[in-house]
């Protein structure tokens, strides 16, 4: 099969200020990893953030899905541990 293939990854989050900084994390990352197959894109519109992906080919695809979706579940698991740390020193 031939592209472009695309696939939006749609990822809500509990409030608008987790889905920014989250957006904040991976933003970055938006044009410093494209390879030569695939793009990306990023959106967020209230508490959710939005990923589009775009390829060349299913392989490509499928790696650029598992690429973001693998940035945003770190960007998650850093915040949920940034919040304990701010708790912590707060307490």
């Amino acid at each position: 099969m031939s592209g472009p293939h695309t696939t939006v990854l749609s990822v809500p989050f509990d409030s608008a200020e987790r889905a920014r900084r989250i957006e904040r994390s991976v933003r970055p990352e938006i044009g410093a990893i494209d390879g030569d197959r695939t793009t990306a894109t990023l959106v967020r519109e209230g508490d959710t953030v939005e990923i589009t992906v775009t390829a060349d080919d299913l392989v490509a695809l499928r790696a650029g899905c598992n690429t973001w979706l693998t940035l945003v579940g770190t960007a998650e698991r850093a915040d949920t541990g940034a919040g304990t740390v701010q708790s912590t020193r707060e307490g």
